[in-house]
C-alpha cells in the first residue's frame, strides 16, 4: 500500500475489483441464505470484530461454531481462512501462509461448484464462490502471478451482475456497488489500457461510488469496516484528500484500536502529507508495541516504523539518529530472502545518511547494494545519482 498502482498491475487488479464487487450483497426476499440466519449474523459479526482487533483465536471460536452448524456449506472454510488472510496481510513479505490459504479457497470453490451443479440458481453458491475466487486472485496479484490473478478475477466477475441484482436496498450490498462504480470511473481515465476490459460493462460514477461505500460504512452489518477501509484507500491514493483520509482512518482506529494494519496506515497518511512530527508519534507507538510483543505487530510493521522514523529524523537533520534506526532496519530485514520495499529503500537512505555525515565510502557501498537489488520506485535512479555526486541536505531542499 501507499503507492499508486502501476499500469502493469492494473489489468488483473481491475478484474479483481470487479470480481469482489459482489461482497456485501444479500438474496432477494423469500430466497434462503445462510447469511440471513440470526445465528450466523450474530456469530459472524462478533468474529469479524474480533478478527479486526487481531484477536484471532477468539474470532475462530465464533467461526468454528458456524462451520459446525453448517458442515457441508462453504461458509465454514471461508470464515476459518480469514485469520490466515490477516496473517498474510500483516506481513506480505512472507509466503508462509499462502499454501494454507489457497487450499481453503479451493475448498470453498469446490463446494460451491457442487452446489451449482445441483442448482444453478443457488444464491449462496454464487456468493461464496465469487468471494473465494476474489480472495484467491487478490493474493495471486500480491504475488505477481498476473495471469492466474486475472483469470480468478474474470471468473468471479461472471457471478457479479447476477448476485448484485438481487437486493439493491441492502446496506451491505452497497459495498459491492460502490467498489464497482468508483473504480470503473477512475481506473480507465488513469490507465487507458484497461478501457477495453470495461467497454461492455455498466459505466462508473465517482460520486455515486463513494456515496454507496459511505452507506455501507455507516449502516452495513457485515462489511462496515471493509467499506471504511476502501474509502480510506480512495481518499489516500486517488482523491488526494488528507482530511478525508484522516476521517476514515480515525473511524477504523476508533472501531479497532488493536489493529496494527490500521495503526501503521495512520502514520503513513501523515507521511504522505509530510507531517513528519505526527508520523513519528504514530511510528514510535508501533515500534514500542512490536517490542512488547503485541498481537499483530509483526516484523513487517516494525520495518515500516523504523524506516519512517528514520525519514522523520533525516527531515529534521538528525542523521546520526537516522543511521541508528536504519541499522536496526537492515538487521530486521536481513531475515528476508527477497528485496522488499523497505529493505531496499532503507539501504538507499542509509547511504544518504552516511553522505550527510561525511562517511562517503560507507555511503557508496550502500548505493552499490541498492543497484544490485530489486528496483523499487526511483531507488536505482537515486542510487546512481548519489554515486555520481554525494547526497547533501542542501541538494534536497
Amino acid at each position: 500500500m501507499g503507492a499508486i498502482m502501476s499500469p502493469a498491475r492494473v489489468l488483473p487488479r481491475i478484474l479483481l475489483l470487479i470480481g469482489l464487487a459482489q461482497i456485501g450483497t444479500a438474496p432477494t426476499a423469500g430466497q434462503d441464505s445462510v447469511l440471513d440466519e440470526p445465528f450466523v449474523r450474530s456469530r459472524a459479526k462478533a468474529g469479524l470484530d474480533l478478527l479486526y482487533d487481531m484477536k484471532f483465536e477468539e474470532a475462530i471460536v465464533h467461526f468454528r461454531a458456524i462451520g459446525e452448524r453448517y458442515p457441508a456449506h462453504p461458509i465454514g472454510p471461508l470464515l476459518a481462512a480469514l485469520s490466515t488472510w490477516w496473517q498474510i496481510l500483516l506481513d506480505l513479505s512472507s509466503t508462509e501462509h499462502d499454501e494454507a490459504f489457497y487450499a481453503a479457497m479451493t475448498d470453498v470453490v469446490d463446494r460451491c461448484t457442487e452446489m451449482l451443479a445441483e442448482d444453478p440458481d443457488d444464491f449462496d453458491a454464487m456468493f461464496f464462490k465469487g468471494v473465494a475466487l476474489g480472495f484467491r486472485g487478490r493474493l495471486r496479484s500480491n504475488r505477481r502471478d498476473w495471469l492466474r490473478a486475472a483469470a480468478d478475477g474474470k471468473r468471479a466477475m461472471d457471478y457479479v451482475l447476477e448476485v448484485a441484482r438481487r437486493r439493491p436496498e441492502s446496506h451491505d450490498y452497497a459495498f459491492g456497488e460502490g467498489l464497482y462504480r468508483y473504480y470503473a470511473a477512475v481506473i480507465p481515465d488513469r490507465y487507458p489500457v484497461v478501457r477495453p476490459i470495461l467497454a461492455f460493462m455498466p459505466g462508473g460514477d465517482r460520486v455515486e461510488g463513494i456515496a454507496a461505500l459511505e452507506r455501507t460504512a455507516s449502516f452495513g452489518h457485515y462489511f462496515r469496516s471493509e467499506a471504511t477501509y476502501f474509502l480510506l484507500q480512495i481518499y489516500y491514493l486517488y482523491e488526494n484528500d488528507y482530511a478525508k483520509s484522516m476521517e476514515y482512518v480515525t473511524r477504523l482506529r476508533d472501531a479497532h484500536p488493536g489493529n496494527s494494519f490500521f495503526h501503521t496506515l495512520e502514520g503513513r497518511i501523515h507521511v504522505r502529507w509530510r507531517d513528519w512530527e505526527k508520523s513519528a508519534v504514530i511510528f514510535d507507538e508501533v515500534l514500542d508495541l512490536f517490542k512488547s510483543g503485541a498481537a499483530g505487530y509483526t516484523p513487517a510493521m516494525a520495518e515500516q516504523a523504523l524506516y519512517f522514523l528514520a525519514r522523520s529524523h533525516m527531515d529534521s537533520g538528525r542523521y546520526r539518529e537516522a543511521q541508528t534506526l536504519l541499522l536496526q532496519l537492515e538487521a530486521l530485514s536481513s531475515r528476508l530472502p527477497d528485496d522488499t520495499y523497505f529493505k531496499v529503500m532503507g539501504r538507499l537512505h542509509m547511504g544518504m545518511a552516511y553522505d550527510a555525515t561525511g562517511r562517503r565510502s560507507l555511503a557508496e557501498a550502500r548505493y552499490e547494494q541498492v543497484l544490485a537489488m530489486r528496483p523499487w520506485g526511483s531507488s536505482q535512479r537515486e542510487a546512481r545519482r548519489y554515486l555520481s555526486a554525494p547526497f547533501t541536505p542542501k541538494a534536497e531542499e
